[in-house]
């Protein structure tokens, strides 16, 4: 081995590793996609399904995804590919009781319509085979649907040979956009929370700046003292003139509102 192989060898290893290293840290495309798409979680109680925690409001563009009761353990796909919804054929739903255990019976399906709005539940990425699989499940009170149905669909977008190993997760958020797009009342509502905490910011501010210019508080007024042995001229200083006098000789009697002053040779001997 020359000495200049040598050399170049660590260096060479230090850049292999860097490669690998920073291949193995990347997020993959199913990792960018969940990052993207926050999933619903799904709930169950004695009253039935129901939605414990919403996630990213998708808003249906196009009609044909075909859908089945949440409870249901089959589901049929339906493919988006070149623009087009590929609605799968209702008659494969007939004697195969897909999570009914009752051979001969109907699936229950529903046909989701442009404008209805879901939440997805799963994504998958399969490069192999050139597709990403998008689960959801409807926004029954965003639809109004009542008794809810939550009913599900999966859609799978399909992409040209050997395009999606190299598509950007924007390429394909821009595909699923086609016919799920992000829901407008989403964007709104985390406005509304935002503006709604900013006004509440304000409002504190403002209550803040109003409790800083508002006048301290005044101190309290001593209290009236009457004492035995004051002179009228100190009670009437304290008092007021009272409402009403009462002249005895040597006793009189001063008449307030809410008490008496005696005064027995012009001095103060009884209040009551």
């Amino acid at each position: 081995m020359s000495t200049r192989f040598q050399v170049l060898l660590p260096a060479l290893a230090l850049v292999l590793t860097s490669a690998v290293q920073a291949y193995a840290q990347a997020p993959t495309l199913q990792e960018q996609l969940t990052a993207q798409y926050k999933l619903v979680k799904m709930g169950s109680d004695t009253s039935g399904y129901a939605v414990v925690d919403a996630g990213t409001l998708l808003e249906i563009k196009k009609g044909g995804i075909l859908g089945v009761p949440y409870s249901d353990s089959s589901i049929l796909s339906t493919k988006y590919e070149g623009g087009t919804v590929h609605s799968p054929n209702t008659l494969l739903t007939k004697g195969i009781g897909f999570g009914m255990k009752k051979f001969g019976k109907e699936q229950t399906t529903h046909l989701f319509a442009a404008g209805d709005k879901v939440y997805p539940s799963k994504i998958e990425v399969d490069v192999n085979k050139d597709d990403v699989a998008l689960t959801i499940v409807a926004c029954d009170t965003c639809n109004k649907t009542d008794p809810p149905t939550y009913n599900k669909a999966k859609v799978v977008f399909q992409f040209p040979k050997g395009s999606l190993a190299k598509a950007g997760a924007g390429d394909i958020e821009d595909t699923i956009g086609q016919l799920l797009s992000i829901s407008e009342d989403t964007q709104q509502q985390d406005q509304g929370a935002q503006q709604q905490g900013d006004q509440g910011g304000q409002g504190g501010q403002q209550q803040q700046a109003a409790e800083q210019q508002a006048p301290p508080p005044q101190p309290q007024a001593e209290p009236q003292t009457i004492e035995k042995g004051q002179t009228t001229d100190q009670v009437q200083s304290e008092l007021g003139k009272p409402d009403k006098i009462v002249n005895l000789g040597s006793k009189q009697i001063y008449v307030y509102k809410d008490l008496k002053v005696t005064f027995v040779n012009g001095k103060v001997s009884d209040v009551q």
